[in-house]
């Protein structure tokens, strides 16, 4: 078997940070071995050596690929109408006109161009929590699986490491109410979405750079029956596959789940189901003290997504109790008003100073806030994502990026510190290269296939806007 080599003067491993680091690689994509103090043989015996400090590519366990083109196209106060009373309903009636329009090709370019700004960023990895399915009339295609691999192509285009997270959606509220006109592409019944989940699984096996898991929505677009339903199919299919759900994320669902259920969403699922490192509750952003504990205590994974939260006006994550209790969270960039893990670890740990007023919040026993920011979500995206991701250890994917040193807030930057300045210095991306399962992706700042990405990014995004 012949291995693909890497040195490293400096990279983080899952016991921190290491000198000469040579890594082995399989032609599938997987670190074989790991071998720390290699630089007697550096000069002569390694054909590629990384130009800056190496790092696990970052994983991005919340996306919802179609609202990248509408990013910054819903800043215009009375869109929806009534100006001055804008919030994350009007916002949502905004994007569902948006995505009335998206064509399958026009979601793949879409999807195609995100997924090259995220490998820039140094994401290599994306949960996609899809629910456009259907045609612009609601209809199914010919294909039932059509929208989704569109999703799977735009990924294996440019690389990057997907978990398919198809989406239930089987109403327009709690209780069962009908769903509106403008979530028809949406609508599915658990046997039809079990059948899609399966076709999928089944079109393509034993690929390592992808995996399937599911979304149920939310609670208020799935009712108990739907949800227990997909769940044990899942579980007949895959009885690791994740599962992502969004949950408690605008005071409104919190009160819309109380006068239906008498229970507060975070609390109606805890009490419901058994929850585990499998499941991704996504923004969890209003929860009493009492869940914020249960949930940590669960081990399921919390999905922040700051910088969409704060553009949407959500509210504070109660981040500073939920990792007190040892809650684990990972981060996604969701409606993509930004595609940076950098921006969103960074809002995470200044909504907290914000909050509580004061410095350096989210240490976690730790003096270094922007190396515990990062380490906390490789561990809990990995975990959502269901795939061996966010360690540079045997047996992982080999997904890594490799840190620009010539930025001038990196600069003399070593270890914890230089992963602070990553975090906390600047605006600048920091990344210089990205390998993804073993192939590098991002060189010097630049994707292998950008260009033409970016040019039919730019005809859609014409035809769609105008």
């Amino acid at each position: 078997m012949t291995l693909q080599t890497l040195f490293a003067e400096t990279a983080l491993l899952p016991d921190g940070w290491a000198n000469n680091v040579l890594f082995e690689i399989d032609g599938a994509g997987t670190i074989v071995n790991v071998m720390p103090n290699a630089a007697a043989h550096a000069e002569s015996c390694y054909p590629y050596r990384a130009k800056g400090p190496v790092l696990p590519g970052m994983p991005n366990l919340h996306s919802h690929a179609f609202q990248r083109a509408m990013a910054g196209l819903t800043e215009q106060a009375g869109q929806a109408g009534g100006a001055g009373d804008d919030s994350f309903w009007t916002w949502r009636q905004v994007m569902y006109g948006f995505v009335g329009r998206i064509t399958p090709p026009q979601l793949q370019a879409i999807a195609a161009q995100l997924y090259v700004e995220m490998l820039k960023s140094g994401y290599t990895a994306v949960g996609e929590f899809h629910y456009v399915h259907h045609d612009i009339d609601g209809r199914h295609f010919a294909d039932y699986a059509e929208m989704s691999e569109q999703i799977i192509t735009a990924a294996r285009t440019t690389g990057i490491g997907l978990t398919h997270l198809p989406v239930l959606y089987g109403c327009g509220g709690f209780g069962g109410k009908p769903a509106g006109s403008g979530q028809r592409r949406f609508l599915t019944d658990p046997a039809s979405f079990l059948r899609l989940v399966n076709r999928l699984v089944q079109r393509h096996p034993n690929d390592p750079q992808l995996r399937f898991g599911i979304a149920p929505h939310s609670l208020r677009a799935v009712t108990p029956q739907m949800l227990a339903e997909v769940l044990n199919g899942l579980d007949q299919m895959d009885a690791a596959a994740p599962i992502h759900i969004h949950i408690a994320e605008q005071v409104k669902e919190v009160e819309d789940c109380l006068a239906w259920s008498n229970q507060r969403p975070v609390e109606w699922l805890l009490n419901n189901h058994q929850l585990t490192p499998r499941w991704c509750l996504v923004h969890a952003t209003h929860m009493t003290e009492g869940e914020t504990g249960r949930l940590a205590r669960s081990g399921a994974v919390a999905g922040l997504c700051p910088t969409t939260e704060g553009n949407l006006g959500d509210g504070f994550f109660n981040a500073v109790d939920y990792l007190g209790a040892g809650g684990v969270f990972g981060i996604g960039s969701d409606s993509h008003i930004s595609i940076s893990p950098v921006e969103e670890l960074r809002w995470l740990e200044y909504g907290q100073r914000m909050l509580h007023r004061k410095r350096n919040v989210l240490t976690n026993g730790s003096p270094h806030v922007g190396a515990t920011l990062y380490g906390a979500a490789l561990k809990g995206g990995a975990l959502a994502l269901g795939r061996p991701i966010g360690k540079l250890a045997p047996g992982h994917r080999a997904d890594m990026i490799v840190i620009d040193m010539e930025k001038p807030g990196l600069v003399d930057r070593n270890g914890d510190v230089l992963l602070d300045s990553v975090v906390f210095a600047g605006n600048e991306n920091p990344v210089r290269d990205v390998m993804v399962g073993g192939r590098w992706m991002v060189e010097e700042g630049h994707h292998r296939a950008e260009h033409g990405i970016l040019a039919r990014y730019r005809t859609v995004l014409r035809e769609l806007v105008g």
